[in-house]
Formats: C-alpha cells, sequence, structure tokens
C-alpha cells in the first residue's frame, strides 16, 4: 500500500490523533468507494466497514455511521430519532463533512456533527473508517469511534 497522503487526510489523521487514537492512515492502492471494495483491499469481513453517510434528519443535518454488511434502513431510522429521515445530496455532504462522498471520515469536519453509530459495528474488534478520501482509511474500535463522535449507538437495519 501506498504511503502517500492526501492534504485532507493528513487533516483527518491529525483529527484522529488529537481525539487519543492510535493508528496511521492507510492509503488503500485503489479507491475504495463502496464497503465491498474497501473489504476486499483489506482483507477483512464488509460488516467491518463502518461507512460514513449523511442524512438529514428533521432538516437537520447527520452523521450516521453504519456496518458495511447492510444499508440503512431510512423507515426505521425516522423511527428510532423521531423524524423524518432522508439521504443527503451530495453537494450538502461536501458543505457539510469537507469531504467527498466515498470518502467522509467520522472527525474532520468543520463543524462536527450529532452523529449516529449502528450497533452492529459492536460485533467487529476493529472497524475500518474512511479517512478523508476514497482511498484512506484508518483503523478504529467501535467504543473509540463512539467516543471520539459523541455518537449516540442506534439500530440502523434490520437485524
Amino acid at each position: 500500500m501506498s504511503n502517500q497522503r492526501s492534504a485532507r487526510a493528513a487533516t483527518v489523521e491529525q483529527a484522529f490523533a488529537d481525539a487519543g487514537c492510535a493508528g496511521e492512515v492507510r492509503v488503500l492502492p485503489e479507491s475504495s468507494h463502496t464497503a465491498a471494495q474497501a473489504a476486499a483491499a483489506l482483507g477483512c469481513e464488509q460488516g467491518a466497514i463502518a461507512s460514513s453517510l449523511v442524512f438529514l434528519a428533521g432538516g437537520e443535518p447527520v452523521l450516521v455511521m453504519t456496518s458495511g454488511a447492510h444499508r440503512v434502513d431510512t423507515e426505521l431510522l425516522s423511527e428510532e430519532l423521531g423524524v423524518p429521515v432522508v439521504m443527503a445530496r451530495a453537494k450538502l455532504v461536501k458543505e457539510v463533512t469537507g469531504q467527498p462522498i466515498g470518502g467522509v471520515s467520522p472527525v474532520g469536519h468543520p463543524v462536527p456533527l450529532r452523529t449516529y453509530v449502528d450497533r452492529s459495528l459492536r460485533a467487529y474488534g476493529e472497524l475500518w473508517v474512511a479517512a478523508g478520501s476514497a482511498s484512506s482509511v484508518f483503523p478504529i474500535s467501535f467504543d473509540d469511534l463512539v467516543r471520539i463522535t459523541n455518537g449516540i449507538p442506534t439500530q440502523v437495519a434490520e437485524d
């Protein structure tokens, strides 16, 4: 794997370090826009990829960290949050995170977002999250992910 990192990945890596997370941003040899691509490149289960998705919950942008093993059920999430939930458009994702879809990290945003963390991620000892680009990732535990995002463990898909 290449050690060449983008400026965005370096910023995200610093945000992880500032939050007390040990680890290093890994740059994958190819883009990993999907959880399946990232899992294949890392040699891990697809469920251990914690995808960062931005939704509008009652009109407010929120970050949902979900397992790559399933898709967010917006009806279920709407019930869990008590407000209508819809996927945010790419332009809004870039505005609120400063990062492109496929590379949104759980940290390093201009303003922290209210974050919900898929409870099913708890099943994996090591998670991989995007680090600011479609080809950079960072290893993290479920507990650290919840801690650094001030995340609320939530059911986001049917079991």
